[in-house]
């Protein structure tokens, strides 16, 4: 199945999730560690790689960043903008849209349908860079994460955030999608720490999210994340590095 393809049924069926009492749990942890890695500014130009329906956009426009979306799934940019048009509709002032169309802007945000590994921005085009959960479904990671690099200025930061290999929900995913020919689990690559560092030479650090499981009770959340701090058995990992000035090989 095309990659774009593959994602075209899922933008209901995602931000769905998010709304559930866990996966709002998840999404709070994952958007605590994405932020305090990247660090978004006001006035910042940053590419959220890999954006799907904008839930972790919304957060770096909310911070004054002015934010590039792009996404294999013109289907997940559509989506996302017609969210947001409800949303604004609602009075909230979310500032996220998108046309139909390859590509589309507003004075906030633009969105660009395009595959992560060959990034269709100039060299240094952005002050930050920011992918999450978007490179397990890309088999050449180092590529990916060169392009990402490239299109960053020099002394930016680069964040990747992937589902963890060691993490019991990978375990858990790929158990049921043996059961499921057609879940999108059977075709991701996850990742450890470890592989995700050396994704690209340049020195990086590397830390976890998410460390309850999904049966676990929603009081005990607080605690385990806490507990799990510097564990490498996150459900989420992510990598931060900063662009030398040299050309990164």
């Amino acid at each position: 199945m095309p990659e774009r393809q593959r994602f075209d049924d899922w933008p209901d069926r995602y931000d769905r999730w998010f709304e559930t009492p866990l996966g709002k749990a998840v999404l709070k942890y994952e958007t605590e560690l994405i932020l305090d890695l990247l660090r978004p500014d006001r006035g910042e130009r940053i590419l959220d790689a890999g954006s799907g329906t904008g839930i972790f956009t919304r957060e770096l426009l909310a911070r004054g960043a002015e934010v590039v979306g792009l996404d294999i799934s013109l289907a997940m940019l559509v989506y996302a903008a017609k969210k947001a048009a409800f949303r604004r509709a609602q009075g909230d002032g979310d500032p996220l849209s998108v046309r139909a169309g390859e590509k589309a802007s507003t004075r906030f945000c633009r969105g660009v349908t395009a595959d992560m590994a060959a990034l269709p921005f100039a060299d240094g085009s952005f002050n930050k860079v920011v992918s999450v959960t978007a490179l397990e479904f890309v088999a050449d990671e180092k590529r990916a994460v060169a392009e990402l690099f490239r299109v960053t200025k020099p002394g930016g930061v680069v964040v990747v955030a992937t589902l963890n290999s060691l993490s019991p929900w990978a375990a858990r995913r790929s158990a049921n999608a043996m059961r499921d020919p057609e879940s999108i689990f059977n075709r991701v690559f996850f990742r450890s720490p470890v592989q995700l560092l050396a994704a690209t030479s340049v020195s990086g650090i590397v830390r976890t999210a998410v460390h309850f499981g999904k049966e676990d009770d929603p009081a005990t959340f607080d605690r385990s994340e806490r507990e799990g701090k510097g564990q490498e058995t996150g459900a989420l990992v992510a990598a931060r590095w900063i662009k030398p000035q040299r050309n990164v090989k």
